[in-house]
């Protein structure tokens, strides 16, 4: 993934120590996070650990949320309250986590995402209740 405008790197200290990369990118109003499965991102059976999908899905949609309430993402959220269905593993290659807004109002965002291998496979999906961080806080 080439650098350029809407692509985040190691915004955050979590962000940094797994190594997946935020693209905000494309004008459809959705947040991705992208990561290049390594060793150090599985679990013993050797698969993509749960709680890496789960930390994806959930940057992804706190992402799709920004995007829908600023143009730019730079928006923050908070995470409310989230569900994750496992649907099937990831063992290497690279993974995309999609997050969008599907309903809310001014502060709080319902919003839900998906995880897909590169080949496009359904990996994992999850629903979200996000609220927005007032101005000048956080």
């Amino acid at each position: 993934m080439t650098d350029g405008p809407g692509i985040i790197r190691d915004e955050t200290g979590a962000q940094t120590l797994l190594g997946y990369v935020v693209d905000i990118s494309a004008d459809d109003g959705k947040g991705r996070c992208v990561l290049d499965i390594g060793a150090q991102h599985g679990n013993r059976h050797g698969a993509l650990h749960g709680g890496i999908i789960a930390c994806l899905l959930d940057n992804a949609m706190g992402y799709g949320a920004a995007m829908h309430t600023s143009e730019d993402g730079s928006d923050k959220f908070l995470t409310i309250s989230m569900n994750t269905q496992f649907i099937a593993p990831a063992m290497t290659g690279r993974v995309i986590a999609t997050g969008k807004v599907t309903g809310g109002g001014r502060s709080l965002m319902f919003v839900e995402g998906e995880l897909h291998d590169d080949d496009g496979r359904l990996l994992a999906t999850a629903t979200g209740v996000y609220k927005k961080v007032p101005e000048g806080r956080g």
